[in-house]
């Protein structure tokens, strides 16, 4: 157990924690509002602002959260101002992110030695600052949802009855994409912009073997996304592999497992009705 003396692994295990309960809550709005698409879209756009951020020296965070926001924003705008297709929204916009990211960097001098832990996560880059950002977001999406649960839920599932039931859809709807936006960037440095999405998708498949229910999804959620964090900074750093792609390997492999052992069961108890 000497790993959990150092810093930078307390550091990682403190925000595996908050990124849990963070995309606990937002990822199974997500899934149940049918938006892994967009957030994928969002999530990859982000790089813009990071290489933004390298570009003209200021926080690649800060510029990607900026970007982020811009990016969620414009999606929603497009696609009820104008009637676009929610597809080709965030085709644009996930190639604009992508493409001046990728501008950035070339006209950066010099070595880029933070890329890699942006595109693939690093528990190495895990500080005080980014766990604070945890810390700060997972208090206030609490807050949200717990004021705004019923709103929430009738948007996440049907924003047609929601809208007839005189909620305030429409600013639900934006709320909810900046806070996404947020929740991507909070997440970047553990998991990486690559594979930022799985953290807020893979958990909820894996809670969906169990429930149904939206508030039980988002507490097996958070467990499921916990076990999947601790397991994979455990082999993240033994192998000395990028921690977003082990945390994100363990998520689908122990849903894989979950799925056979349900669906064996399942199998089992049919053949025992059968039988008798």
């Amino acid at each position: 157990m000497e790993i959990l003396s150092y810093t930078f692994f307390q550091n990682a295990l403190i925000g595996a924690l908050l990124a849990s309960v963070l995309c606990g809550f937002i990822g199974t709005y997500i899934v149940a509002r049918r938006l892994v698409l967009i957030s994928g879209g969002i999530t990859h756009a982000s790089f813009g602002g990071v290489g933004m951020g390298v570009l003209l020296g200021v926080n690649p965070i800060l510029s990607a959260l900026a970007f982020a926001i811009f990016s969620a924003c414009g999606i929603q705008w497009m696609s009820n101002q104008y009637n676009v297709r929610i597809d080709s929204a965030i085709a644009m916009f996930w190639t604009l992110g992508m493409s001046v990211g990728i501008i950035c960097c070339y006209l950066t001098p010099g070595f880029l030695p933070d890329l890699p832990s942006f595109l693939f996560g690093s528990i190495l880059s895990i500080g005080s600052a980014d766990i604070l950002f945890l810390l700060v977001l997972t208090v206030f999406v609490i807050v949200v949802f717990t004021l705004l649960f019923r709103a929430i839920l009738s948007v996440a599932f049907d924003s047609r009855f929601a809208q007839s039931q005189q909620l305030p859809v429409t600013a639900i709807e934006y709320l909810m994409m900046i806070l996404i936006a947020m929740t991507i960037v909070a997440t970047l440095r553990m998991v990486g912009i690559v594979l930022a999405i799985s953290l807020l998708t893979i958990p909820q498949m894996t809670a969906n073997l169990f429930t149904y229910r939206f508030k039980r999804m988002i507490l097996w959620s958070i467990f499921f996304g916990w076990i999947d964090c601790l397991i994979g900074l455990s082999i993240s750093y033994m192998l000395n592999i990028p921690s977003g792609a082990a945390i994100i390997f363990v998520s689908i492999l122990i849903y894989g497992l979950l799925k056979a052992i349900k669906v064996l069961r399942n199998k089992f108890i049919n053949n025992e009705v059968m039988a008798a």
